[in-house]
């Protein structure tokens, strides 16, 4: 895996969210999975998170500046070449409609932009609560094209 890009930990564009601060890099585990709740994402064990975001090709986070609590974060899995899947956007529901979605997955695409090379092909599943922000910031639909498929390994 790559290491972790966009200078982990540091804040970016703090005058962009007043009350808000965008941290590149990765939340704490402890963090990852309480948002992972708050916002009704499947909820996953400690190490899992671990591994996830040891894994990131490129995560952000949001902290709330009064409190310091993480309140939103997003993630780009990725080759580094030529295939870079958005993952793990999340919002605190007391925190949503309030621009934090639209500045994660900026950042997120501009770091994409900055370091993957030309032709980047970026993906993400859109649930529907997502939708509209992501065709706002230009994903299209690939059905009938292509369709997402999943499957959970559970036997293992």
């Amino acid at each position: 895996m790559l290491p972790m890009h966009s200078g982990v930990g540091e804040p970016t564009r703090a005058g962009e969210l007043p009350g808000y601060r965008l941290v590149n890099g990765p939340p704490l585990v402890t963090d990852y999975l309480a948002l992972r709740r708050s916002a009704g994402l499947t909820p996953r064990r400690a190490d899992q998170a671990a591994a996830a975001i040891d894994g990131s090709w490129s995560a952000v986070h949001v902290v709330e500046q009064q409190t310091g609590e993480t309140v939103a974060m997003g993630r780009v899995l990725g080759d580094g070449g030529w295939y870079f899947h958005i993952v793990d956007m999340a919002v605190s529901p007391e925190h949503q409609r309030r621009g934090l979605g639209a500045a994660i997955l900026s950042a997120l695409l501009e770091t994409i932009r900055r370091d993957a090379p030309p032709g980047a092909y970026v993906n993400l599943l859109a649930d529907p609560p997502g939708r509209k922000l992501y065709a706002r910031h230009g994903f299209q639909e690939t059905a009938p094209d292509s369709v997402g498929m999943a499957r959970v390994i559970d036997d293992l």
